[in-house]
């Protein structure tokens, strides 16, 4: 008795930005396309929403264009002086997130695939593909995050560390994010370090900027804010517009990206930190390479250590120093190499 044909080419587990734009791709080249996300309605998430250049020339690609506000750079900050840097080429775009969602499911819709409420809970490699929970595809993109439990069940997730006695220095870190309500006072992305972390301050719309905090466990928004004196003084007594919103830790691995017809996309691959802003960036590149790649997993490995090489090298460099001791040294640094300060924002606004 011949095999049952699959029920779709495409099954994408996650129906975040980086899931939808793979689903996006795969409707372009015209495969069928099932996304599985159980969470109802636009999904938010603590992140800095800030689209760098190249993450919004990707989502143009797609005849995706959502709106927000323009980010003309980037800005190092600290009480000891400032360093900026004006994109050379093309801007970028602060967006929330829930609006960039919004985009970019109604694209994937309107190409024909179909979303549906459900999570993955059974996932398994078959001889023609894939079975998740009773639906077959000739593909799995797999796309649920950081902490990815489908990335676990397909044996891709590096065996936990074993440790004796009491933990060693703990440098995860962790991200927290909040929004007020307050006119915009640059069209830049402004990273002030703190003595322990670092304040994104984005711009989403004409009266609305986002505020994230990326540090050690035990950061407190409010307390990192505080401690920034121009910082407090732009917010004022800003309204906040919505919760404080957590993430981490931000680190995640990966042992491989490929298992069969699956195939490991955006931070469900691996992640290192979100301190240089490019996670959607290097997603939307893995999206893309994952669905050209889809009969041949060498060739998307391949493309996957290439699109995100200078991610992981610049990222963890700039992590490991500001968890060192010369932390103090960043700013003060990039003010007197303006020129190294801004070949490394060009290279990662690419």
């Amino acid at each position: 008795m011949p095999a049952r044909a699959p029920d779709t080419d495409v099954l994408v587990v996650g129906g975040g930005p980086v899931g939808l734009a793979a689903a996006v791709e795969a409707r372009l080249r015209g495969l069928e396309v099932v996304v599985l996300e159980p969470r109802p309605g636009p999904v938010d998430k603590a992140c800095g929403e800030g689209l760098m250049p190249g993450a919004l020339r990707l989502l143009q690609s797609w005849d995706v264009d959502p709106p927000g506000h323009v980010l003309a750079g980037i800005s190092y900050r600290s009480p000891a002086g400032h360093v900026d840097h004006r994109f050379r080429v093309a801007a970028g775009r602060g967006v929330r997130r829930t609006v960039l969602h919004d985009a970019l499911h109604g694209r994937a819709v309107d190409l024909g695939a179909v979303v549906v409420p459900a999570r993955a809970s059974a996932v398994h490699l078959t001889a023609q593909g894939v079975e998740v929970d009773g639906r077959t595809a000739r593909h799995l993109l797999v796309c649920d995050g950081l902490h990815s439990p489908t990335r676990r069940r397909l044996g891709l997730e590096p065996a936990a560390p074993t440790r004796r006695g009491p933990p060693a220095d703990d440098r995860r870190r962790y991200g927290l994010r909040r929004h007020y309500r307050v006119a915009s006072w640059t069209d830049l992305v402004e990273v002030h370090w703190a003595a322990r972390a670092e304040v994104y301050v984005t711009p989403v719309g004409p009266d609305l900027v986002g505020v994230a905090v990326l540090g050690p466990r035990g950061t407190e928004l409010d307390a990192t804010v505080a401690a920034l004196p121009e910082l407090a003084a732009h917010l004022g007594d800003a309204a906040p517009d919505g919760p404080v919103r957590g993430a981490g830790p931000l680190r995640a691995r990966s042992t491989h990206r490929t298992a069969g017809a699956a195939r490991l996309v955006g931070d469900a691959s691996g992640y290192v930190d979100a301190l240089t802003g490019e996670g959607l960036r290097v997603g939307f590149a893995q999206a893309r390479a994952a669905v050209a790649t889809l009969d041949d997993p060498d060739a998307y490995e391949r493309a996957w250590r290439s699109a995100t090489r200078d991610y992981r090298v610049l990222t963890s460099a700039l992590v490991a120093w500001a968890t060192s001791p010369l932390r103090p040294a960043v700013v003060p640094l990039a003010r007197r190499a303006p020129a190294l300060f801004g070949a490394v924002v060009e290279r990662l606004a690419r």
